[in-house]
């Protein structure tokens, strides 16, 4: 037996979906209900500020679920990870080798998901963000806090491993911006050799950021 509560949540799954592979723009309240299998009337029964509204939870409760994730993939600074061999994740001594390869094998596990997806966009908040950045201010904030959110708990894991801050701030949001950055890259040539190359790129940051924490100390 359907409840109240399962309707909400399939239409803001629905609506989830249908941002992440086709966008916001594109995406109407009509279409969202009936991949949602639930009357027309409630999505403004659960949503009465309408797409904008609903926009907004989809944001908050995707970027959620991300930052859940990204506590799975990065989980003490001391976890010790093999990277696949076809990133060549540079060794060292102690955490920072840690670090890198735990960085590095987060994006091997985005590439494959980016393929399992077949080059779909696998997270709306970035479809989101780049549809509105610039003309609704409330999804601009949504999105703009949910970046933030993932950039605190990844530099937590920094910090953890020896990053003071700023730097664990900085190599967090660099990390995050080359993830992204490979995602639209890899969908636009339906490869997944730009995430594979920022595993590297990210890598790289970890490691310098370390060493020059070293050289500080």
């Amino acid at each position: 037996m359907r409840t109240t509560g399962d309707t909400r949540q399939r239409i803001v799954t629905a609506a989830t979906e249908l941002f992440r592979r086709q966008g916001y723009a594109a995406s109407g309240m009509k279409q969202i209900v009936a991949a949602a299998d639930a009357p027309y009337g409630s999505a403004y029964h659960f949503f009465p500020g309408g797409k904008a509204q609903l926009g907004e939870e989809v944001v908050r409760t995707s970027g959620a679920a991300y930052l859940a994730l990204i506590a799975e993939l990065f989980p003490t600074a001391t976890a010790t990870a093999t990277a696949t061999e076809d990133v060549d994740v540079a060794t060292g001594p102690g955490t920072a080798t840690d670090m890198a390869a735990v960085t590095a094998d987060a994006f091997i596990a985005a590439a494959e998901t980016l393929r399992e997806l077949d080059f779909a966009d696998p997270c709306p908040i970035a479809t989101v963000a780049l549809e509105v950045a610039s003309t609704h201010e409330p999804l601009r904030l949504a999105t703009a806090e949910v970046f933030a959110s993932w950039t605190d708990g990844l530099a937590a894991f920094y910090r953890a491993g020896g990053i003071a801050e700023p730097a664990a701030h900085e190599t967090a949001s660099s990390v995050i911006a080359l993830l992204e950055g490979a995602f639209m890259l890899g969908r636009a040539a339906r490869s997944t050799d730009p995430v594979t190359a920022a595993a590297r790129a990210a890598a790289a940051v970890v490691r310098a950021a370390m060493s020059q924490e070293a050289e500080c100390a």
